[in-house]
């Protein structure tokens, strides 16, 4: 179901025009000073769970401290994966010399305190205060494994608060100091520090044990002795207990929270995921020369298929529809308007005389090897994802029993689709359905089809091409199909406009396709990664595929080996959620002219591919690698985390991704520094800046990354040199040892 180039660029350059963020921008933004585009909304469910705290906002009165312009913003629910770092900051206010803090506190659906993470002052003039949180600790597992109870109870609407408070301790540190160096006032200024420390012992809000109170009284007697010298006296309130009990456990005075937001917890699988798109039919097919075609293979065959993605590290197989295929109209090979005797037509002009969508192909086999296909997938570690087509072959039993279900010209027949999937001609082997002629009977079709697949072990739904139907419709669909089935997720094929993007990022789609395939220089990229990785994931989770079975570039085309390696290196690093199509291990770039599809697609044909071929081109053991370092590495899981670097060349791209210790499973940071050559055909070198300090690294010191694809290991600091050359390296994924 190709579209031409034209009608992607043209939808490409109408994304490309919404971006506002430039290069400048990107390349200067830090992991602690992202953009904020969205704007705020206060719940009902938000203010329900403000009245059950000592939260006050601008709207309901401030607290001591002024709490307000909390970050994300947004009318709706920010959605994110259980586990997954997010940012989040707030501005605070208070009267000229007091000293502020902050931290941020998360709870869980049951109003459960899980996290509280101390807020850094990253914009002093703004007193703009930001932090990384996680709701719940990262996990693995799926629906039908024997932990997913325990993660099921994690899932649901979380809360973050911001907590802010007046730092007595901080405000004397700083005065006293002063009396000390310049020798003014200095008894007054040591009394009150005594006074102060004993307050802090007394205090219940500091939480404080036996030895920590003792620890401040005797700081405090100490402070107060006249006998010893000012030097020692100071030093006693100064020292390295004092100093550790005002980080974890300080005084705080006018303690104000904001009101909580609330954020949409999903499971694992709806932000980090790699996908691996496969047709059964082509999956142990045949060429069987004496009989003149080519034999397909089955659900039962396409089994080497799931053990391939597998083998490769991919979490997600992902099929068309596997349902029967009609025969009016049927395309042959290529697409042409008539098929031949043995062309299987496309799997997206859903049903025939054998039945409709919830029906299976008999020539893939039956129901009984669906529950088969999907349980050898669970073992092997994959979810199985289908495609929905709402797309209808004229003999699919629904037309038949429901004519009204699509649209008809006047003499009765049905009408052409908005626009054909092969611009070059009109197509009868498939027709819309409309909903505006029966919605609620329509609904109730696909949500009971989506029931049998579900009921069969598909867990995941890919829907094709929904933007021709309204985002009211998958709305209902979703949310219904939720209702009985709440660990089904939603990817959108959604190669569109940017507002029906939005809008059905906001109708319950999990994931989104976008459109990376089409961003390839430098500052589209650029651009691109910042938008993805920006406050927008918090409603829309794009994911990179570098082509598929209906998309081949003219950068794929045109780039050989060393492009389709670079566009897997972008596409796996660059966002959680990535994919690939089968047959991208053996280079498959041959083009259909005049168009950005490939020839020969897939759709309409059964293909034989040779696999003994894929270790001579490299990819497919570059894909596993990909897959490992993305499994090993918390900092690939968000998001959230993503920050360019500036660098010299106009086709070296290098970005960081950065997980602080506190949000990591071993207690110890983690960051990845991916560096890209972008040209296929020639080396280029680079200058990479970086601000180690932005990922907890000691300004100014070196510090030792290893390259995660080759083993070997560099000496970085703020400054640094790379060459890569497409036949050699195009990529370094560098992780930071620490």
């Amino acid at each position: 179901m190709s579209e031409d180039t034209k009608t992607r660029k043209t939808a490409a350059t109408t994304t490309a025009t919404t971006a506002t963020t430039t290069k400048t921008a990107s390349s200067t933004r830090t992991a602690a000073t992202r953009k904020r585009t969205t704007r705020r909304k206060t719940s009902a469910a938000t203010a329900k769970t403000s009245a059950a705290t000592s939260a006050r906002t601008a709207a309901a009165g401030f607290g001591r401290v002024a709490i307000y312009d909390t970050t994300p913003h947004g009318e709706t629910t920010p959605r994110v994966e259980l586990g997954e770092q997010f940012h989040v900051s707030a501005q605070l206010a208070a009267e000229q010399g007091l000293v502020l803090s902050a931290t941020a506190i998360v709870r869980n659906p049951r109003g459960k305190e899980t996290q509280r993470r101390t807020m850094i002052c990253t914009n002093p003039g703004l007193s703009r205060w930001e932090v990384d949180v996680q709701a719940g600790e990262p996990s693995d597992a799926r629906p039908w494994q024997s932990g997913w109870s325990a993660v099921k109870r994690q899932l649901g609407d979380w809360t973050v608060s911001i907590e802010a408070w007046l730092d007595p301790y901080a405000a004397w540190l700083e005065q006293a100091r002063k009396a000390v160096d310049a020798r003014e006032d200095v008894e007054n200024a040591l009394d009150a520090g005594a006074t102060l420390l004993r307050r802090w012992a007394s205090t219940r809000d500091a939480h404080l044990t036996a030895g920590e109170r003792s620890t401040l009284k005797k700081a405090a007697d100490t402070l107060g002795d006249r006998k010893l010298s000012v030097a020692e006296r100071f030093a006693a309130a100064t020292n390295d207990d004092v100093t550790a009990l005002h980080e974890a456990k300080p005084l705080r005075d006018g303690v104000s929270e904001s009101a909580p937001r609330m954020f949409h917890v999903e499971r694992p699988g709806s932000s980090f995921t790699a996908w691996y798109d496969f047709f059964p039919r082509s999956e142990g097919a045949a060429d069987d020369d004496a009989a003149g075609f080519t034999r397909p293979g089955t659900l039962a065959t396409a089994v080497s298929g799931l053990e391939h993605a597998a083998a490769e590290g991919f979490d997600t197989v992902c099929l068309p529809p596997i349902s029967p295929i009609g025969v009016t109209g049927r395309r042959g090979r290529n697409g042409v308007a008539h098929a031949g005797a043995h062309d299987p037509g496309s799997p997206y002009a859903v049903g025939s005389a054998d039945g409709a969508a919830d029906s299976v192909n008999p020539s893939l086999g039956t129901m009984d090897d669906v529950r088969a296909f999907t349980a050898k997938a669970h073992d092997l570690g994959l979810e199985v994802a289908l495609d929905v087509s709402l797309f209808v072959s004229p003999d699919n039993p629904w037309i038949a029993e429901h004519p009204q279900w699509v649209r008809r010209k006047a003499d009765g027949t049905p009408a052409d689709p908005l626009d054909s999937f092969d611009p070059q001609s009109e197509r009868e082997d498939m027709i819309p359905l409309d909903f505006d002629a029966d919605p609620d009977g329509i609904v109730k079709a696909i949500v009971h089809t989506l029931d049998v697949w579900v009921k069969a072990g598909v867990t995941v739904f890919r829907a094709v091409e929904p933007y021709r139907w309204s985002a009211q419709a998958w709305q209902r669909i979703i949310e219904q199909t939720r209702h009985a089935h709440p660990e089904v997720l939603f990817l959108a094929e959604s190669f569109t406009a940017p507002a029906m993007m939005g809008a059905l990022s906001r109708a319950g789609f999990t994931q989104s396709d976008c459109y990376f395939p089409w961003r390839n220089t430098k500052r589209e990229l650029e651009e691109y990664l910042f938008e993805a990785n920006s406050d927008a994931a918090y409603t829309q989770h794009d994911t990179f595929w570098p082509s598929t079975h209906r998309i081949l570039t003219d950068y794929l085309r045109d780039n050989g080996i060393a492009g389709y390696a670079i566009r897997a290196v972008l596409a796996a690093m660059g966002v959680p959620s990535w994919g690939i199509a089968s047959g991208y291990e053996l280079v498959e770039n041959k083009q259909r002219p005049g168009t950005q599809a490939p020839e020969s697609p897939e759709e309409y044909e059964i293909r034989v591919r040779d696999w003994s071929e894929a270790d001579k081109y490299g990819t497919a053991k570059l894909l596993t690698s990909l897959n490992a370092i993305r499994r090993r590495h918390p900092a690939a899981r968000s998001y959230h985390n993503l920050t360019i670097l500036d660098s010299s060349d106009a086709n070296i791209l290098a970005f960081a991704r950065h997980t602080p210790a506190e949000l990591t499973a071993d207690g110890k940071p983690d960051t990845l520094i991916v560096v890209v050559n972008l040209d296929g055909h020639e080396a280029h070198q680079s200058m990479i800046r970086l601000d180690p300090a932005a990922f907890g690294l000691p300004a100014g010191e070196p510090f030792t990354v290893a390259d995660e694809l080759t083993g070997r290991t560099f000496t970085w600091t703020n400054d640094n040199y790379v060459s890569l050359a497409p036949w050699a390296d195009v990529a370094h994924v560098l992780s930071v040892k620490q």
